[in-house]
């Protein structure tokens, strides 16, 4: 890809990224993490086909491969330059174990590297689209056209094949945009299939996947609940699991997988941290504690959260201090438990990947997760984060074969530390309750027009700014709430909603008429990335 400095923290950190575990499935495909954004879409284009994939740090070594057993490799893309002091590389063992092997991007350019060709700084960089000739219409690009649109995002180029290698596709600027050694196995694409942007790019990766690696579409969501339950229970035996319950959907599945698994062995907390939105505490206590027979205990705290906060204006330094009066109070009440061993969370692959940076570039920290972060380190109890490589899709897909209703299923996300973070600048009890009533008209209003399941998340941002405006014969001197909505599949990336103008106006009219101290509402139209989707 390119140059990124202070490479050794950098290797480090990628090196961190992710813990290899046994895996049970018969087919499946590693995907080696060297740090790029798309990762994570690489696991997912092969897992919606039915094939188990994993991401792994790229530093695995060849026992640890071997362990697994993985049908096929995949080396994900990157942001650094192969041949830059201490880049980060695979262990050169690995391609001798027989296994298939696919390079992407900066995995392509390290499987050239490593076997003896050559990768330098290209003079014509490609980002972006780029049409993409097809030389040899066999095993990666069988049943592909001969002219494809590919994603490219390059700076770096393939200067000299090693020996055994053949090119087997190029663009208008790249010689060697896909090559191939087939007696080995080892196949690489300069572009990255696993984007949308690239046309029939998901077709390649099931070509790799199922007929170079002979990988069988066995792996559901059935059996991953069947196998995460028979686990649970093992683990768990007599002892007690208590779990942090938050009533969105990757806590309330989390919850209702392990009760299943458990039963009464699990214990809820519930946190009413006073940052949450109207009528939350009621609804989770009716839901989980009512319907679904839960062991369930709320602990009220809007006090202590709202003490700490208090003049608190740095978004980070919000999230730490929630993060950490979160376990106080959760462990404070978990402490209570006898015969506890295990802290169950709704962790998702997207919550890693936010916070914890493989390499310090395009993947590097964007912010501080609740689920990843603050834990004591003196902390007893053991974790159990059964969704932690699993993206929100197939969460709600689970929740629902486990029986949990729409209501809770297809809740738009919300974030752990709560309105504390749509509130920009010091937060207080005032500016919270101003920030929930108006909150709950945003969405009442998108309810009514029937958008809420067609939008990924929608919600209103308190600014830390007042506007002129007049109100009746009077100037009026008061708030501006902001509305944010996007579309979205899982998170990673987003767009703005096009919601209709008469919608935004009857959203405006509502806010401003029915909210004391807010005189102007405002639609924020910002894509992820280069923006978050929340503004802290």
């Amino acid at each position: 890809m390119g140059r990124v400095p202070k490479l050794k923290k950098v290797r480090s950190r990628i090196a961190a990224t992710i813990k290899v575990r046994k895996i049970k499935s018969k087919d499946v495909v590693i995907i080696l993490d060297f740090g790029s954004q798309y990762t994570q879409l690489i696991a997912r284009r092969i897992r919606e086909n039915k094939v188990y994939s994993r991401i792994v740090a790229y530093n695995i070594t060849p026992d640890e491969v071997k362990e697994i057993n993985p049908k096929g490799i995949i080396l994900s893309g990157g942001p650094l330059s192969v041949y830059d002091e201490n880049a980060p590389l695979p262990n050169e063992e690995i391609f001798k174990l027989g296994i298939p092997v696919l390079g992407v991007c900066y995995g392509m350019q390290a499987i050239v590297h490593m076997h003896g060709g050559k990768v330098k700084a290209s003079q014509e960089r490609e980002f972006g689209r780029a049409e993409l000739f097809v030389d040899s219409n066999k095993d990666l690009f069988s049943n592909l056209p001969t002219n494809l649109t590919c994603w490219m995002s390059h700076s770096d180029e393939i200067k000299k094949l090693p020996t055994g290698f053949v090119k087997i596709a190029h663009t208008l600027s790249a010689s060697c945009a896909a090559i191939a050694n087939r007696q080995k196995k080892i196949f690489g694409v300069q572009f990255h299939p696993e984007v949308v942007h690239t046309q029939r790019g998901t077709q390649l990766l099931l070509n790799f996947v199922f007929q170079i690696c002979g990988c069988l579409p066995r792996w559901t969501m059935d059996k991953f609940i069947k196998s995460t339950m028979k686990q649970i229970k093992e683990r768990v035996g007599s002892k007690k699991v208590v779990l942090g319950l938050s009533g969105g959907v990757d806590s309330s599945v989390a919850a209702m997988l392990i009760h299943k698994a458990i039963g009464k062995k699990l214990y809820c907390i519930f946190v009413d941290n006073g940052l949450l939105r109207k009528n939350e505490a009621a609804k989770v206590e009716r839901n989980f504690k009512g319907n679904f027979k839960m062991n369930l205990t709320v602990a009220t705290a809007e006090k202590r959260f709202l003490d700490r906060l208090a003049g608190v204006e740095d978004p980070e330094e919000k999230r730490v201090i929630i993060g950490d009066e979160f376990v106080k109070v959760f462990m404070e009440k978990a402490s209570r438990l006898k015969n506890t061993a295990f802290l169950a969370q709704g962790t998702l692959y997207p919550d890693v990947i936010e916070s914890i940076s493989p390499t310090g570039g395009p993947s590097a920290k964007i912010k501080s997760h609740h689920n990843v972060g603050g834990l004591p380190k003196d902390m007893k109890l053991e974790l159990i984060e059964p969704f932690r490589e699993l993206f929100k899709d197939e969460v709600r897909e689970i929740g629902k074969r486990l029986g949990l209703p729409d209501s809770i299923l297809k809740r738009q996300p919300f974030p752990g530390p709560g309105l504390a973070v749509r509130i920009l600048g010091a937060v207080s009890k005032d500016r919270l309750d101003m920030l929930r009533e108006a909150d709950e008209r945003i969405m009442d209003e998108i309810k009514k027009a029937g958008l809420y399941d067609e939008i990924w998340q929608a919600f209103g941002v308190l600014l830390p700014v007042q506007t002129v405006g007049v109100m009746g014969d009077q100037r009026t001197y008061e708030n501006v709430i902001a509305v944010r909505a996007v579309t979205s599949t899982d998170g990673m990336t987003a767009d703005w909603a096009q919601i209709p103008y008469e919608v935004l106006g009857r959203i405006s009219n509502r806010v401003i008429n029915e909210v004391p101290g807010v005189n102007r509402v405002v639609y924020d139209i910002s894509s992820k990335p280069p923006a978050t989707i929340e503004w802290e």
